[in-house]
């Protein structure tokens, strides 16, 4: 088992790569554990699950509301909860992400902790400290930034994930390889196959690698101020085409990392050599490099974006594989992308 720290603002955050589910116990409170997860997660894994009080929310982003939250209050209400219980969060990256939020939200915070079971969860949604909602079909728009205790990343269970989750995860490793580590990104060019099939080799060098970028960014810049904004390169369209088009997250953020690395070639930061061996590892993992979609409900969409400043967004560029920058970009020259 490889072991990660984060360390934020209110406190640290342990990544356990390699732990297993059937651990969970050993890093929760012997009383007080409130648990949430989905049903896909509950019906595979639920009698390995430690025996506390359980909620079980329904699969997929529409379950990552206000009214979700809500619920997990009601429930923490109902149970005489205080600042002494702990929530722990077993699922996938909105299990996390709702987990998350309302723990750090309840009776104004408490400690929570995930196992994440998807491999988007694993190598981005549970780490780093960033806890939302959706409202009103906007990605995130309601959050909070706080550590969880720890993130259990499990190998095996990855193992029966239907190939639309698998895809969403390796659109967010090719994002951290892009951004950060031309040697990751070499190893994806050089076991594609492998990588989309998750054979033990692949996962761990793709979890391990995900982890160790991101916790490093998360640390030196907890609350995106400025080098956590990196971690957004495909995702200021892709959040935008997520919610026009229905996609899921990761052919989203692959056709906003396509688009992104066009962007990057017109502006004169990236060979259009380099533009192209992204968009060829995109298609060889099983990723679209674009999503017909209604140009002004796009537009609609990116002027609420949480980054726009104006009539600009930060935009995260590529000045070569592995290397990230930020530039304020227009939003009709985002569209112009599309």
């Amino acid at each position: 088992m490889d072991r990660f720290l984060v360390r934020g603002l209110l406190g640290d955050s342990e990544i356990l790569v390699g732990e297993s589910l059937d651990n969970l116990a050993r890093y929760l409170p012997e009383k007080n554990v409130f648990l949430l997860t989905d049903e896909n997660v509950d019906r595979l894994y639920g009698s390995r699950l430690p025996d506390f009080p359980r909620m079980v929310m329904p699969v997929g982003e529409g379950s990552k509301t206000l009214d979700t939250a809500r619920e997990i209050y009601a429930r923490l209400v109902e149970l005489a909860a205080d600042r002494s219980w702990f929530l722990a969060g077993v699922g996938g990256g909105v299990v996390c992400d709702v987990a998350g939020f309302a723990a750090s939200t309840f009776v104004r915070g408490i400690r929570f902790g995930f196992v994440a079971t998807t491999l988007l969860a694993q190598v981005d949604a549970s780490v780093g400290g960033k806890n939302g909602v959706n409202f009103s079909g906007y990605k995130n728009l309601v959050g909070t930034f706080n550590q969880p205790s720890f993130v259990i990343c499990d190998p095996k269970v990855l193992l029966t994930l239907p190939e639309a989750e698998r895809t969403s995860g390796l659109a967010e490793v090719v994002k951290h390889a892009a951004i950060a580590d031309f040697s990751l990104f070499r190893f994806l060019e050089e076991n594609a196959a492998s990588a989309r099939g998750l054979e033990p080799g692949a996962i761990r060098r793709m979890v391990l690698d995900s982890v160790r970028i991101k916790s490093a960014v998360v640390s030196a810049d907890e609350r995106e101020a400025g080098e956590r904004k990196k971690l957004n390169f495909g995702h200021t369209l892709g959040h935008a085409l997520e919610k026009v088009t229905g996609k899921s997250h990761g052919e989203a953020v692959s056709a906003g990392m396509a688009a992104a690395a066009g962007l990057s070639v017109r502006l004169g930061l990236l060979s259009q050599e380099d533009a192209d061996r992204l968009t060829n590892l995109l298609s060889a993992l099983g990723l679209p490099l674009s999503l017909p979609a209604d140009p002004v409900a796009v537009a609609d969409a990116l002027v609420r974006d949480k980054k726009r400043t104006g009539d600009s967004l930060d935009f995260v560029l590529l000045s070569g594989l592995g290397k990230a920058v930020v530039r304020p970009v227009p939003l009709s020259g985002l569209l112009a992308e599309l």
